[in-house]
């Protein structure tokens, strides 16, 4: 397959073998920020675009900030796996898929570098205009498959991208050193309410009132994304205020301003 590149700030086209027509209507909503927890982009290249990886992506982007495509954005890449987010589960037909050179959490997961954010910020500006991708659905591959990723992970610098006019954030409510939250096995209405509050904003949170180890790994996603000082999955206050802060800013409750 060839094809011409989508964005000005592409520097190679890498075609992938695993493409598709996209299976639904609708346009392209999500854009989706990943890892490739490979030791390098050529090796992370290389194995995208060969057929018996099962996975694709639309971009690359290397330590340096050069950005590879490997999928046209008009089709389907395989970045998202089983993934849910706002009751749709077939999240590749909806988005695009950004992977950023890095080697992930089990190889050290070293800092994202100035030059690599820079190239992540040119390309996913330019992806959001041509798209009309809302803020809320610029997200990492942990907000999606919080059962089983986390990517792009803490040290992804949310903030920087919010601050260039991509995705959403908020200031993270403050941590109490007293406050260790409410750990898996608990039962709490603050849990259900919590509980309400993620599924409403678009993770596939359980509504069961109690802190099991589904929502414990969403918590931490959530964490992850918008509270990274400390990654536990546990309810403390700081996560719940800083839940209500972003359902505040994404305009999906109008109770959350009383929590800001």
């Amino acid at each position: 397959m060839t094809f011409e590149a989508d964005s000005r700030h592409v520097s190679q086209i890498r075609p992938a073998a695993n493409v598709e027509a996209r299976r639904a209507a609708g346009g392209i909503s999500l854009l989706i920020l990943h890892y490739t927890g490979m030791s390098s982009a050529e090796k992370a290249i290389d194995w995208l675009a060969r057929a018996e990886s099962q996975v694709s992506c639309h971009y690359v982007v290397d330590d340096h900030g050069a950005i590879t495509q490997m999928v046209p954005e008009s089709m389907r890449a395989w970045h998202a796996g089983v993934s849910y987010w706002r009751g749709e589960t077939d999240i590749n037909s909806h988005s695009i898929g950004i992977e950023i050179q890095n080697p992930g959490h089990a190889h050290g997961y070293p800092d994202f570098s100035a030059a690599q954010m820079r190239g992540v910020i040119a390309l996913s500006r330019d992806i959001i205009d041509r798209h009309a991708v809302p803020p809320d659905g610029v997200l990492a591959h942990s907000d999606i498959a919080p059962d089983r990723k986390i990517d792009p992970g803490e040290k992804f610098n949310w903030s920087q991208m919010a601050a260039a006019g991509i995705g959403l954030h908020v200031r993270a409510a403050p941590m109490q050193r007293d406050d260790l939250g409410l750990e898996i096995g608990s039962r709490d209405d603050r849990i259900a309410a919590a509980q309400a509050m993620l599924r409403r904003f678009g993770y596939s949170a359980p509504q069961t009132g109690c802190l099991d180890d589904a929502t414990n790994k969403v918590l931490r996603a959530f964490q992850l994304h918008f509270r990274q000082q400390r990654i536990d999955g546990r309810l403390d206050m700081s996560t719940e205020l800083t839940l209500a802060r972003v359902l505040a800013a994404a305009g999906r409750t109008p109770d959350a301003a009383a929590f800001a």
